[in-house]
């Protein structure tokens, strides 16, 4: 099932519009559907597909080893008889020749961090391969690329050698509410939205997972078979992906993970969390950690001053990550003996916490699926992320679940699911309302948006502005809002 992608797919068959060839990289998290959108665009578009592989890392990973796959994926499809060739100028001189003369042709190097792993001139010779060959052909669409978005940014799109040369740079995100309902068919639309939360609240947007799941089955079966049993896919799936991704690299990026699956830490807060001082090696494996798509840097604007907030904090953004590292992690050597039972996730500890936890971040990843409910255009946003401020002498400490602002306006999102949503709600809300400092230009409005049976008396006393039915997030429809700005 091919699901969303409209704008990538629109911004990809536009290229076929120009006189010349393309060099397109395509970046995003392991799992997310990057292969897939190129093969579906070559599908729809194209008369001939090339797709090349990269080997997965391992130990005694040799650049040859890559050089014969190279050679012999390309013999595979094209049907034409090439020897593994000695070097990498070689290996693009076959691709060169094996395309098509008629026609349009796309290419996918896939996995490209891979396939350059072990050659630190790899991407020197895609280049001199592009300039002097591979871009005469006029109905060629070139597509680099992988999981580690790191790579990609350091070798070709902030290398002076590639300046100027990629046409396009397309970001794989997930996939937003409403798409990634439809990913569970018909069946979709006779789940509960809570039940659907509960899904989403583990996998994300994350196409792979959304595909592992069975909607005939309870929640609770699901769970079961996905993340508590020895060989349940998601239980398994994080130290494959989390090794595929970095290589080597893995342990001290798991170090920097697992500190931030406690809270969100600025990069003082979690160099002083790890015993060590700000540096720039620490700076690097947080690039490298959203780069990857597994944290996201939360910024935003001093809602007092306009000027961007000093400390930014990152956070883990990937929800089956957070998932992972909070519930399967501590249990797993009882997961690996078959040992971990239960009968209703209710009876699991912690498990209504640790959702509403998932659903806060499931949210603030799908901010944008929020504006139009909000009466936003997301051309007024000036920024939107969690705010906190830690208290000091004289000054109380305020902490948001989402603060959006523009330039007249701050509002303040309260991100609730709880079964029972009472009129404390309101209470709580007046009391971060109250803590915030805000500049004499600018508005403060409320909003809720939650999962849950609200109490009609927190409508009745129109304290928020905007109350938003996270069951609406789910449905692909916008009504209707007046603007704000």
């Amino acid at each position: 099932m091919f699901v969303g992608r409209q704008e990538q797919m629109e911004a990809l068959s536009q290229l076929w519009g120009k006189r010349t060839s393309s060099l397109v990289t395509c970046r995003g998290r392991r799992r997310i559907g990057k292969s897939t959108l190129i093969e579906e665009f070559a599908r729809r578009t194209a008369d001939n597909f090339i797709n090349i592989v990269g080997l997965p890392p391992r130990k005694g990973m040799t650049d040859r080893a890559q050089r014969k796959n190279f050679c012999m994926e390309l013999s595979d499809q094209t049907g034409s008889e090439i020897a593994t060739a000695k070097n990498w100028t070689a290996a693009f001189k076959a691709l060169d020749g094996a395309i098509p003369a008629r026609g349009r042709t796309v290419v996918l190097l896939d996995e490209i961090s891979w396939m350059g792993s072990r050659n630190p001139d790899f991407a020197g010779y895609l280049k001199t391969a592009w300039d002097k060959r591979l871009k005469k052909h006029d109905n060629l669409v070139l597509v680099l690329c992988g999981s580690v978005s790191s790579w990609i940014a350091e070798n070709i799109l902030d290398s002076t050698g590639f300046v100027g040369r990629d046409t396009l740079d397309i970001e794989v995100c997930e996939l937003t509410l409403a798409e990634s309902v439809s990913m569970f068919g018909l069946a979709g639309e006779r789940l509960s939205s809570r039940e659907l939360f509960d899904f989403l609240s583990i996998t994300g947007g994350v196409p792979k997972y959304l595909e592992e799941i069975r909607p005939e089955w309870s929640v609770e079966e699901n769970v079961r078979q996905l993340c508590f049993m020895p060989r349940g896919t998601l239980f398994r799936e994080f130290n494959e992906t989390f090794s595929a991704v970095f290589g080597r690299r893995a342990s001290s990026r798991g170090v920097v993970l697992r500190q931030l699956s406690e809270a969100p830490l600025s990069v003082a807060e979690l160099a002083r969390a790890m015993g060590k001082t700000p540096n720039g090696k620490l700076t690097r494996v947080l690039k490298d950690l959203e780069y990857a798509g597994f944290i996201a840097r939360d910024s935003g604007i001093n809602p007092q001053t306009g000027e961007p907030l000093r400390m930014e904090r990152y956070r883990i953004k990937d929800n089956y990550t957070r998932f992972y590292l909070h519930y399967v992690e501590p249990r797993r050597k009882t997961i690996e003996k078959g040992l971990f039972k239960f009968a209703s996730l209710g009876q699991l500890k912690g498990w209504d916490v640790m959702l509403g936890l998932q659903f806060e971040n499931l949210v603030l990843n799908h901010v944008e699926d929020l504006f139009p409910r909000l009466g936003l255009s997301r051309s007024l946003v000036l920024s939107a992320a969690p705010y906190m401020r830690p208290a000091r002498k004289g000054v109380r400490g305020c902490q948001i679940d989402l603060l959006i602002q523009t330039e007249r306006m701050a509002l303040v999102v309260e991100i609730k699911r709880r079964k029972d949503i009472g009129h404390g709600i309101i209470d709580e809300v007046k009391a971060k309302v109250d803590a915030l400092e805000v500049s004499k230009d600018r508005s403060v409005r409320t909003a809720l948006v939650y999962d849950g049976s609200l109490a009609p008396s927190v409508e009745a006393d129109r304290y928020f502005d905007f109350l938003v039915d996270a069951a609406d997030l789910l449905r692909s429809h916008v009504p209707a809002a007046p603007q704000n700005g």
